[in-house]
């Protein structure tokens, strides 16, 4: 009645019970004979993203990220995407090596909608952080010879009512933060403005300004986080993930709101210098 595993690509797989690797994706594709590239020679100089964020607010969680990659002293990339959509009520953002966590990411999303079909229901936000966590450690060897992936994980948990998130590090531990976590070569400067800023029950909209300015700072201190770049339509990657789902902040939206914050940092800077010249 059972077979091991048919011969034939396009054939549905069969296991044995005891060889069953239920609902986890990563364990499907090791039974089915997919190579997971998990070992490489030597240290390898790839294109890294860098600042990313995540915020709680009063209706759930606001994530963004710079779109700056950087390969040493280069940059790589202007306009890579580091926030992406993992399910309906949660969000994943990447800082590290790009290609590795890109391609976690994806893994990652297809793993939560196998579960789901397998399940019949989402996999609990914890559930969510703790497969994360797995991949993360499983990427330990490549971390070791310089492609390191340090996700952050963030979603509405419809079971507690309110929004969570999550932060790892390299050997795949996973702590969950309550008001907001950074990751990224900018992540130091981002977090003061993130401490300085943050307020409870501080509502999206808010929040969303909130993390503009603490990226603004971030790549005002760090060359490999990028900023806003007016002149070839460049604008960090935000999102709020809520009751209604993961959705998108729009670029005209997130763009009006950079021109108040450059046009305030520029009044304060004007009035710094007037005092100066005056004294």
């Amino acid at each position: 009645m059972y077979k091991r595993a048919v011969s034939n690509p396009m054939s549905m797989p069969f296991f044995t019970p005891g060889d069953d690797p239920g609902p986890n994706f990563v364990k499907l594709l090791e039974r089915t004979g997919t190579r997971i590239v998990r070992d490489l020679p030597g240290q390898i100089d790839a294109g890294h993203a860098t600042t990313v964020l995540a915020v709680r607010t009063v209706d759930g969680v606001v994530m963004a990220g710079d779109r700056r990659a950087t390969s040493g002293h280069l940059i790589s990339h202007r306009s890579i995407e580091k926030v992406f959509e993992a399910d309906r009520h949660s969000g994943v953002a990447i800082a590290g090596a790009a290609g590795p966590a890109i391609e976690m990411v994806k893994i990652f999303q297809v793993q939560l909608e196998h579960y789901e079909k397998v399940e019949g229901k989402e996999l609990s936000l914890d559930g969510k952080a703790n497969q994360l966590s797995a991949m993360v450690r499983g990427n330990l060897p490549a971390a070791m010879q310089g492609l390191a992936v340090v996700p952050l994980f963030a979603g509405f948990d419809e079971r507690r009512g309110t929004g969570r998130l999550y932060q790892f590090d390299l050997t795949g531990g996973r702590y969950e933060e309550r008001d907001y976590a950074t990751s990224g070569s900018g992540s130091l400067h981002a977090s003061t403005v993130l401490k300085l800023g943050f307020e409870d029950d501080m509502s999206t909209d808010a929040a969303v300004e909130l993390v503009l300015r603490a990226l603004w700072h971030a790549a005002d201190e760090d060359s490999a986080t990028g900023g806003p770049d007016p002149i070839r339509g460049i604008y960090p990657i935000v999102a709020s993930i809520e009751v209604e789902g993961f959705e998108r902040v729009p670029e005209d939206e997130i763009a009006t709101k950079f021109g108040a914050i450059t046009a305030s940092l520029g009044n304060r800077w004007a009035s710094a210098d007037d005092e100066g010249g005056e004294s």
